[in-house]
């Protein structure tokens, strides 16, 4: 059993930049691929970033460039360093463990945080 807490989401305005990180409980926290995806009002859960227990990162064109995953397994915890943020990034941000593979689609993630909201506007 994994439990995930995100925190350090909130307003930036266009070309700013937020920290999200993402706490984890469980002693084999290591063994996990970890993700992070978003969810805009209306739209469908969307891939952001994922991390495997290798620390190989893979990101979609959307956010590549701007957006950096890292985890630190001593503490439990993986990161989301978002540089550059726009209008449309704004969404729910969620944190999720895999305990197999290295996926890129939520329905393979086993545990999710409850998100945290990130707005970017002028």
């Amino acid at each position: 059993q994994v439990q995930l807490v995100e925190s350090g989401g909130g307003l930036v305005q266009p070309g700013g930049s937020l920290r999200l990180s993402c706490a984890a409980s469980g002693r084999t926290f290591g063994r996990y691929a970890m993700g992070w995806f978003r969810q805009a009002p209306g739209k469908e859960r969307e891939f952001v970033a994922a991390i495997a227990w290798t620390s190989m990162t893979y990101y979609p064109d959307s956010v590549k460039g701007r957006f950096t995953i890292s985890r630190d397994n001593a503490r439990n915890t993986v990161s989301l360093q978002m540089n550059s943020l726009k209008v449309e990034d704004t969404a729910v941000y969620y944190c999720a463990a895999a305990a197999t593979g290295f996926p890129v689609v939520a329905a393979r993630y086993d545990y999710w945080g409850q998100g945290t909201q990130v707005t970017v506007s002028s």
